[in-house]
């Protein structure tokens, strides 16, 4: 299982200009051809995470776990827990996006249970900044939560919204004895934690967390992986290492 952004494709000043280089897309294919089970875990849509990763044959797990896109499904399904809270957090979103807002160039996301506000490459990122913590203590006053990422802060449901829990309820319907995650981000924490939990249970014989290092990884990546490779270029030989014979 597999983060996309800062994992298979590079971080990009605007999340919508990020790609999965073809290489790498071409290794994962090879992957997704031997082994039993291949997925994308993404903060993005997970009908998003598909396009961006073009491999029809694999599984994709959007909005932080959110979102179930099996391989061959036509259309992702929402997790039934968060679909009442939808038009909520729309809501929240259109009240948020005011003039001060869109000067400061804060781009907002829609990731149907969550709305994101992405500052990266604001003209000026410390007002952009203000402005996102002042949203912030406002969706929090709602009784919304809040979760911070890279340059930006996703307004989401009071439930539990995880890359973890998205995992979990993904592995309960497959054959799985081993499994490997690989991210490089405070979102990809939560994945490792129940692969650990798993083991714990006995569900999963073993668990490998690879954790990518970057200039803008948390230590916790590093200091909790089993495995640290660097960068998207280690990502690489890592997909290598597993076609190989």
């Amino acid at each position: 299982m597999f983060d996309i952004d800062g994992t298979l494709a590079p971080i990009a000043p605007q999340p919508s200009d990020a790609r999965v280089p073809e290489p790498t897309r071409q290794l994962l294919i090879e992957v997704a051809r031997r082994y039993g089970v291949v997925a994308c875990v993404s903060g993005r849509r997970a009908s998003e995470a598909r396009a961006m990763v073009s491999i029809g044959t694999i599984s994709y797990i959007g909005a932080h776990g959110a979102e179930l896109l099996r391989a061959g499904w036509t259309e992702a399904v929402l997790d039934p827990e968060l679909e009442g809270w939808r038009r909520r957090i729309h809501e929240f979103g259109r009240e948020a996006d005011t003039q001060e807002l869109r000067r400061q160039r804060v781009r907002l996301e829609d990731k149907g249970a969550i709305i994101a506000f992405h500052w990266r490459g604001a003209p000026d990122e410390e007002a952009a900044r203000a402005v996102i913590d002042a949203i912030a203590a406002r969706a929090e006053a709602a009784g919304l939560r809040t979760h911070w990422g890279r340059k930006v802060l996703e307004v989401r449901p009071p439930v539990r919204i995880d890359k973890g829990a998205g995992i979990s309820s993904f592995l309960e319907g497959e054959d799985v004895d081993v499994a490997m995650y690989v991210g490089d981000d405070t979102t990809d924490l939560d994945a490792f934690h129940t692969l650990v939990a798993l083991v714990d249970e006995g569900r999963l014989s073993r668990a490998i967390r690879v954790g990518v290092r970057s200039d803008e990884s948390p230590e916790e990546i590093i200091s909790e992986a089993d495995v640290v490779v660097d960068g998207t270029r280690g990502v690489v030989s890592l997909l290598r290492m597993l076609v190989s014979d």
